[in-house]
């Protein structure tokens, strides 16, 4: 099914901002089936559970990606399965969401122990912090925030705890160098909530892969410029595709 695209969505904003880009690669290829599949909807956040499900949900031998967490769990799941899929790209999409020692480019785990507390305290107030720093660096960072937001579907506060306690959890600098099929990360050069740094540290632990940086771009660059990432990721789709 190299015809294929699976697409998984970031945390708690739903389906909603992966529509336009969907729409896009469909009017660039008609032999295309692209495929926007929810996040499980787990209260745990065992990172072997979230895979399972999708596992589960998902047909083999289709290419996987993802916005954010979305592509985290993209990454994991294409090195769980090696040969049945075909590739990976990734949008915005840190292979470590909080920076530790071996990974620097990304967010400080002060911020983010601050997000987990915000989140168990107020999900709604959370949601909309975090909406507003998906659309940082946007050319109207409000609308895009407000697009964003009234996107986000009705999630119960322990499934968005969960999911925000699985994003502290992945790492998938192992994923990504177990994984042997082609790749593809886009990242956005204003992004504030993934250093555009963490495009340059990938590529120095993995040189072969494809990493591209949109300079003038949000974390929500998806939604931003659609035709203009579905461009990108075509040409990427064709190029891994001939055999």
């Amino acid at each position: 099914m190299r015809d294929r695209l699976i697409l998984l969505p970031g945390w708690g904003l739903g389906v909603s901002p992966l529509e336009p880009l969907a729409a896009a690669l469909q009017g660039l290829d008609e032999h295309l089936r692209v495929e926007i599949e929810p996040l499980p909807e787990l209260a745990s956040s065992d990172p072997q559970e979230w895979l399972d499900e999708l596992d589960a949900a998902l047909p083999d031998n289709a290419w996987l990606g993802g916005w954010s967490l979305g592509g985290m769990l993209a990454s994991e799941l294409a090195a769980r399965r090696g040969e049945r899929c075909c590739g990976l790209l990734t949008l915005a999409s840190n292979p470590s969401f909080v920076a530790h020692e071996h990974w620097s480019s990304a967010m400080s785990a002060d911020i983010f122990d601050g997000f987990l507390a915000g989140c168990a305290a107020d999900p709604r107030t959370t949601l909309k912090r975090f909406s507003l720093l998906c659309a940082q660096g946007a050319a109207d960072p409000r609308g895009l925030s407000r697009l964003l937001l009234g996107g986000a579907p009705v999630t119960s506060p322990a499934v968005l705890m969960a999911g925000l306690e699985l994003l502290a959890q992945l790492d998938t600098r192992d994923a990504l160098q177990g994984f042997r099929g082609p790749q593809l990360h886009l990242f956005a050069g204003l992004d504030g909530l993934v250093p555009a740094e963490a495009a340059g540290e990938l590529l120095a632990l993995l040189p072969d892969i494809e990493v591209g940086l949109i300079e003038q771009a949000s974390h929500g660059f998806l939604l931003e410029d659609p035709h203009g990432v579905a461009g990108a990721i075509q040409v990427f789709l064709h190029e891994s595709g001939d055999d």
